[in-house]
């Protein structure tokens, strides 16, 4: 089955929420940027600063907190401008920038194509439009759907990030939205579930009563179906669950929600369980010992955390044990 999210070596730099002038409903800038943060007149400084250590090869300058296209034309290409020395030296292999679909249009894709950015990441979140306006988003799907065309047309790859659970969805609004975004084709998607933070307009409606977030075992489940989905279109899934920034885990930072360290693990130790269970249906297997066949790099999830998957099994058909080895793909044997 493999895992999704490839490891890219990524030097992020914070430009925290410079150019975004709408409040979401879900959004502490505070929080979510955890206290990092930089200008774009101290950009050089700190490309100086970290491509100065050993990173063991090329790495990608990736431009993260805010609206990217949203900045001013000229702090836009000073930014950029300070990478291209990085980027024609080889220390840096590429560069990309996250920015809100309603600030990208032909003239800003043609100039981050010409400075050299090859990916953009769309904040998205729903491509359901009474969602959109329920979280005060300030934008359309149309308009996400525009972005996503003037990107390509510029050759730029296109990540769209995701969320599960916004005000508004009762769980169809996220599953049409999935089935959009796989109609727009992007190269990456990232999918993390809602969460209450503290200072916000959705937690004073959680207090009152008027938002109720997923469940852990909910935000899972609704991930799990999300990223089989991406995965039977050949979109890539680069990240499952929100970064917890220092911030975030501070007491009282998270007020409610399926907040977890390691969400990922929790959905593809789901999938893999869905896939062990699929290859055991219908067979004779009770009180017999059944040995699966796992790549390496899957072997973790597979087991699923303190083996909690193996345990399931077990426990469903009634097996004697349950051994896992890792091998070349994903097979099963009963003994």
């Amino acid at each position: 089955m493999g895992r999704d999210e490839k490891r890219i070596r990524i030097l992020p730099i914070f430009l925290p929420y410079r150019g975004c002038g709408n409040r979401c409903i879900f959004c502490n800038e505070d929080l979510a940027a955890g206290g990092e943060g930089t200008t774009p007149s101290s950009v050089p400084a700190i490309l100086r600063e970290r491509l100065a250590l050993p990173h063991g090869g090329p790495l990608e300058v990736a431009f993260y907190g805010g609206n990217f296209t949203g900045l001013d034309p000229k702090e836009q290409e000073e930014v950029l401008q300070a990478v291209r020395p990085y980027l024609e030296g080889g220390l840096v292999s590429s560069l990309r920038v996250s920015t809100r679909p309603d600030h990208v249009d032909p003239a800003a894709a043609r100039r981050l194509a010409r400075l050299g950015v090859k990916t953009v990441e769309l904040g998205a979140q729903s491509l359901d439009d009474e969602v959109l306006v329920a979280t005060r988003r300030g934008h359309t799907a149309a308009d996400v759907e525009r972005a996503v065309l003037c990107l390509r047309e510029e050759g730029i790859d296109v990540g769209l990030h995701l969320m599960m659970g916004l005000p508004g969805d009762d769980g169809g609004a996220f599953r049409r939205t999935v089935e959009a975004a796989v109609a727009l084709r992007p190269e990456t998607v990232r999918i993390h579930p809602t969460l209450v933070l503290r200072d916000t307009p959705l937690a004073e409606a959680y207090r009152e009563g008027r938002y109720r977030p997923l469940g852990l075992d909910e935000a899972v489940v609704a991930a799990k179906e999300a990223l089989l989905r991406f995965r039977r279109a050949g979109i890539r899934v680069t990240r499952l669950g929100l970064h917890l920034t220092d911030r975030m885990r501070e007491p009282g930072a998270v007020v409610a929600g399926p907040a977890h360290p390691a969400f990922g693990a929790l959905v593809r130790a789901a999938l893999w369980l869905q896939e062990a269970e699929s290859l055991l249906a219908g067979k004779d297997v009770a009180s017999r010992e059944v040995v699966f066949t796992v790549p390496p790099p899957d072997v973790s999830d597979f087991r699923g955390q303190r083996n909690e998957n193996l345990r399931a099994l077990q426990r469903s058909f009634g097996l004697s044990a349950v051994r896992v080895v890792p091998g070349d793909g994903f097979a099963c044997k009963i003994h």
